[in-house]
């Protein structure tokens, strides 16, 4: 597989990035993202290092990652929750109509009886 290079600009520092993925456009996307993110912590905090401002911006995003795991796990629940309430009403439906015909057939009996 061919390796894609990407070349970005974060803070001020450039960074070639060698990756298997061939959408480079998607990586600068990121890069661009992370950048307009560090440069936005530091203008609301001048004080910070390029250093801290990478590390808060990782644990920014390690947190948004972890909550869509978790809400990612949740969904996944529910639906496996909706196929199994699914399962059981499609089966309880089979059972109604086997019981329905049978008893259609019980009455046609009867009427045919009741006829002679």
């Amino acid at each position: 597989m061919e390796k894609t290079k990407v070349n970005l600009n974060i803070c001020g520092a450039g960074y070639t990035l060698v990756s298997e993925e061939d959408d480079a456009q998607y990586m600068q996307e990121l890069g661009a993202e992370l950048d307009a993110k560090m440069r936005g912590l530091l203008e609301a905090n001048p004080r910070l290092s390029i250093t801290q401002c990478a590390v808060l911006s990782a644990l920014d995003y390690l947190d948004e990652c972890k909550k869509a795991e978790t809400s990612s796990e949740n969904l996944r629940s529910q639906i496996q929750d909706y196929l199994e309430d699914a399962a059981r009403a499609r089966t309880d439906s089979e059972i109604s109509k086997r019981e329905l015909e049978r008893m259609g057939k019980e009455l046609a009996a009867l009427r045919a009886k009741s006829a002679q």
